[in-house]
């Protein structure tokens, strides 16, 4: 692509070169983040029987209200109780099976017990019973492909009895700071030098993103050096360099990437901060080249990186998921770039854009919990005016 793109036509470009890597069976209890590519099916009925909502007495509908002679108890985890007859109940506790001849559960809140009999009030068929099937039948889709795997989809799965899930190989990831400026936080800086920052940064977002990370050592910018290092990152899934992308004398990124056979499909978005944004493909492997300034970094990660490592694992709306939200005050609007502002959010719900938004100002975007996105165009928008934005 020639010239800026816009934020929609980068990450379909993006996207449209993303396929799905191939998938392998992950034991349930560690697929916690991970994306389906196949359907996890029931292994049985949930409930697997009929069972007690409550604590009470088992009954047929029909012998209530009245006084009954309880005939048996029914517990969790055992076999069903004896059949009920006419003009029985059998007492029963939560999760129980309901046994042959009832059709519904008085709770034991509206019994009083007699000996030997119990006083029920009246209810209806099917009161206080969990039918068979009534969440889900054996063979039903838990949970379908393309879905990602948290704390509720865990538990669905679980319960329905899968022991074993087909979810999408987690992405193998290089970054690659470049910098002749960079030093490890902990040692002392020499004039012109500064902390490497975006190795830790990018490993983490890659995590959170559920790739598996390899954080590399700073490359000098010199060619031979640089240029050995991206072919070890070519070998990756996604390859993410960190600096080098723009037009200096010592960005060397792009220059090398196309010699190593790189194919560019974008460099530059129309987007604050992140703009020299560079996208390219070898074969399978995806290469973004992200800008040195930090929180441009973040940005870039979180706009287009996020979504292709959720498209590699099999997901079936790989985002960027952007919320709903309001702003506390007004914001001046960039005509030519959308805006990604670090912003807090207030008691009440409203985003608040922080002071300090150049995008080397990584220790003013800490305190943020969103990234507040801010169309281009004149003029500014109001407080309370409506806005998307991603959480941090």
């Amino acid at each position: 692509m020639s010239g800026l793109c816009t934020v929609e036509e980068a990450l379909a470009a993006v996207l449209a070169r993303c396929r799905a890597l191939p998938g392998e069976s992950v034991a349930v209890r560690a697929a916690r983040g991970r994306v389906l590519v196949a359907d996890a099916r029931a292994a049985s009925d949930l409930p697997p029987f009929d069972s007690s909502a409550m604590d009470g007495y088992a009954v047929r509908a029909a012998d209530t209200p009245g006084r009954l002679r309880v005939a048996g108890h029914s517990a969790a985890g055992l076999p069903a109780a004896v059949a009920l007859g006419a003009g029985q109940a059998i007492e029963i506790s939560t999760g129980a099976v309901v046994p042959g001849g009832a059709d519904a559960v008085v709770q034991v809140e509206r019994t009083v017990r007699h000996g030997d009999d119990v006083e029920v009030e009246g209810v209806e068929p099917g009161d206080n019973v969990r039918p068979r099937g009534g969440d889900a039948r054996r063979d039903d889709v838990v949970v379908p492909a393309g879905a990602a795997v948290g704390p509720s989809q865990l538990g669905a799965l679980a319960a329905a009895g899968v022991g074993t899930a087909v979810c999408g190989r987690r992405p193998r990831a290089v970054v690659q700071p470049t910098g002749s400026e960079l030093r490890p936080a902990g040692v002392d800086l020499a004039r012109g030098e500064i902390y490497e920052s975006n190795g830790t940064l990018l490993g983490a977002q890659l995590e959170s993103a559920g790739a598996v990370a390899e954080v590399r050592e700073p490359a000098v910018d010199d060619a031979d050096a640089l240029r050995g290092a991206l072919v070890h990152g070519l070998e990756a899934d996604v390859l993410l360099t960190s600096g080098g992308v723009s037009v200096g004398e010592h960005d060397l990124v792009r220059t090398l990437l196309a010699e190593l056979g790189v194919e560019e499909v974008f460099w530059g978005v129309a987007v604050r901060p992140g703009k020299p944004l560079f996208f390219g493909v070898r074969d399978t492997t995806l290469v973004f080249g992200l800008p040195g300034n930090p929180v441009s970094t973040l940005v870039g990660f979180e706009l287009f990186v996020r979504p292709a490592l959720a498209a590699l694992q099999g997901a079936a709306d790989p985002g960027p998921h952007y919320l709903p939200g309001r702003l506390a005050r007004a914001v001046r609007r960039n005509p030519g770039r959308d805006d990604l502002m670090r912003a807090t959010l207030d008691d009440d719900g409203a985003l608040a854009p922080l002071s300090g938004q150049e995008s080397h100002m990584i220790v003013r975007a800490a305190a943020a919990r969103a990234l507040v996105r801010i169309p281009r165009g004149d003029g500014e928008l109001p407080a309370g005016a409506h806005v998307s934005w991603l959480p941090l």
